[in-house]
């Protein structure tokens, strides 16, 4: 029975991808990837040279079986996506759970991902936190929000560059404008930024400066009662108190090196 490494790859600058990632790719018989166009440039960069099987959402079902027989003849199988870790949303979760159920050895690389730095930030409690991916883009987006308004931990939501004025409306409408909230994008590019504040401060931002490039949404959780702790030990009299009350509203990073 063979392996299937899960390999993470950056997500902007090409000095993140970790010398354990690079051997692993050097040594697999076959590179899975969300899209061989990309995989194949971050491949050549680092001169390597391996067989690729395109893996994705709209090709994953009838894809999986035949993995799973290469698994199960020895074959040694990375797979990867576009940016980050594969499984964390992208393609990843349908052939890691048809490979466990064939008793192939799955085996996950720690690694890039954007959500853990913006996390980190975000100046937003970290202890605790929930992740809720992409929310749906037309159908179900006000009820999965509605589905969180008790949450007490920290919220992460993907979002792309179009509907970050929109998702920040529906936080707007659904949890207040009060809300401490702070949105990150391009981690680890030349033009990362974060901004912080309330959901109302941060939306003006975003209606003021047009959003650009990959996005990272973050948001308080709600306190279960006054004065209550937060991730730090530091006690929170107001959870909609303004994270630009405590620390600049936002901050810029020009990453010059390789991106």
């Amino acid at each position: 029975m063979g392996i299937l490494y899960v390999v993470p790859t950056p997500v902007g600058n090409l000095e993140d991808i970790t010398a354990r990632a690079l051997r692993i790719l050097r040594e697999c018989d076959l590179v899975m990837a969300e899209d061989t166009r990309t995989s194949g440039m971050l491949l050549h960069h680092f001169g390597i040279k391996k067989p690729m099987l395109s893996y994705h959402k709209f090709n994953e079902h009838q894809t999986v079986a035949g993995v799973v027989r290469r698994l199960e003849a020895g074959e040694v199988i990375a797979l990867v996506s576009d940016a980050g870790t594969p499984g964390i949303s992208d393609p990843g979760f349908l052939v890691v759970r048809e490979a466990a159920r064939a008793g192939a050895d799955v085996v996950t690389l720690p690694g890039a991902t954007a959500f853990v730095p913006a996390l980190v930030t975000s100046g937003l409690p970290c202890d605790r936190f929930c992740f809720e991916g992409f929310l749906p883009q037309k159908k179900g987006r006000k009820s999965r929000l509605q589905s969180l308004t008790g949450e007490t931990r920290t919220m992460v939501f993907y979002e792309s560059p179009r509907r970050v004025v929109k998702t920040l409306e529906q936080f707007l409408e659904v949890f207040g404008g009060d809300r401490a909230c702070a949105v990150c994008r391009e981690i680890s590019k030349m033009h990362e930024e974060c901004v912080r504040g309330t959901v109302s401060e941060v939306l003006e931002h975003f209606k003021a400066e047009e959003p650009r490039g990959e996005f990272v949404l973050l948001l308080s959780g709600v306190k279960e009662a006054a004065g209550q702790e937060d991730g730090n030990g530091e006690r929170e009299e107001n959870a909609g108190q303004s994270l630009t009350e405590r620390r600049p509203s936002k901050y810029r990073r020009k990453i010059m090196d390789n991106v």
